[in-house]
């Protein structure tokens, strides 16, 4: 099929604003990011060029590793809790009348939809050591009162559990949408068959909805590596480092110590982490499938 000479030019008229608005927001940055993380450069402006030396830098760099390590630990803390809530929660939301799950929906969803600075300051307010409501709770079981987001053991498990309850709902309406595809046709021969719920889910449910369940495993891995905005309003990092991860230490770098250069490559890196990780898991989650 052959085009007009003036439907071709329509044509990219209409796709140049995009093309532009692409290249100018995310292929340049994309590749001066690059090119930035090979050289001794403040955040803006020039810099000397230095090779791999911000990368070799990475290797022995303790902070790095730690805020990797607690990076990982997070993405233990709330990727697969966060995908099996959401599935056992969207189960339980489809049993109920059309109008009913609207509501409960509704109810699960509000919080995602929620700037995450106004998630952090109610979850502040409520864990307060002073003036929290959860504390007054702790008060009447006679425990001592917990600052939860300056203790070496609660900070981390208290960000993790306030991102479930933050992301849970798009979890939530993912698997509700993977659930209705599922013919009812076959529960009920399996009913008659003489299945039980355990059965039903184990040899039913659970196959069909497995694309669903790897999509959400998918994409919370990558939305809990690029953790950053409530860690750094929760806990800043702290105390010592033990809530450090990986895009505040690259804030830190870029931001607080003007290190351009540096903050670049560890970005890179984690983008390549990220990358890889998300390919091989898909690859294990596609032959599981098969």
């Amino acid at each position: 099929m052959k085009y007009k000479r003036e439907e071709i030019v329509y044509a990219l008229v209409l796709i140049a604003p995009f093309i532009l608005a692409y290249t100018l927001f995310l292929i340049y940055p994309t590749i001066y990011q690059i090119t930035l993380s090979f050289q001794k450069a403040p955040l803006v402006g020039t810099g000397e060029w230095i090779g791999l030396e911000n990368y070799s830098k990475l290797i022995n760099d303790k902070l790095f590793w730690k805020a990797l390590s607690n990076t990982g630990v997070f993405v233990l803390w709330t990727v697969v809790p966060n995908t099996l809530l959401g599935l056992m929660f969207a189960m339980m939301v489809i049993r109920h009348r059309p109008i009913f799950q609207a509501v409960i929906l509704a109810c699960f969803f509000i919080p995602h939809i929620l700037p995450v600075t106004v998630v952090t300051e109610m979850w502040t307010w409520l864990l307060s050591k002073q003036f929290g409501i959860i504390q007054e709770i702790l008060d009447a079981f006679d425990t001592k009162r917990i600052n939860f987001f300056t203790s070496r053991y609660w900070a981390m498990p208290m960000v993790a559990f306030i991102t479930i309850w933050w992301t849970i709902g798009f979890n939530i309406v993912l698997f509700i949408a993977g659930l209705r595809n599922i013919n009812p046709e076959i529960y009920e021969a399996s009913e008659m068959e003489g299945a039980s719920r355990i059965k039903q889910f184990r040899y039913i449910t659970w196959p069909l909805i497995w694309p669903v369940t790897a999509l959400v495993l998918t994409l919370q891995l990558i939305f809990q590596m690029k953790i950053f905005d409530q860690m750094y309003l929760l806990t800043g990092g702290g105390p010592f480092n033990s809530t450090l991860v990986v895009l505040q230490l690259v804030y830190n770098k870029a931001f607080q110590n003007n290190d351009g250069g540096y903050a670049a490559a560890i970005s890179l890196v984690l983008f390549g982490i990220i990358l890889m990780t998300s390919i091989l898991q898909y690859q294990v989650l596609k032959k599981q499938e098969d």
